[in-house]
């Protein structure tokens, strides 16, 4: 990979992270407007957007990094 394409793939990183925070949190929004359970799906929905998020940028960065140690080994 490129370093052109290597750092346009992690460009993207920090709005991921917020689409999988906001996300959480609107559908914990929608499931606790539905059951009147005020603020316990919104904080589930932000924990699981935060984990979504945390595997999302390890998996991109893991992507970079292996192909980085690639071309370091002449491969």
């Amino acid at each position: 990979m490129s370093r052109w394409a290597a750092a346009l793939r992690l460009t993207g990183v920090g709005f991921f992270v917020a689409a999988c925070i906001l996300g959480g949190i609107l559908a914990g929004l929608w499931v606790d407007n539905k059951l009147e359970t005020k603020p316990l799906f919104i904080l589930l929905g932000l924990a699981v957007g935060l984990a979504v998020a945390f595997y999302g940028v390890y998996r991109m960065i893991r992507l970079v990094m292996n192909n980085k140690q690639d071309r370091e080994n002449g491969q």
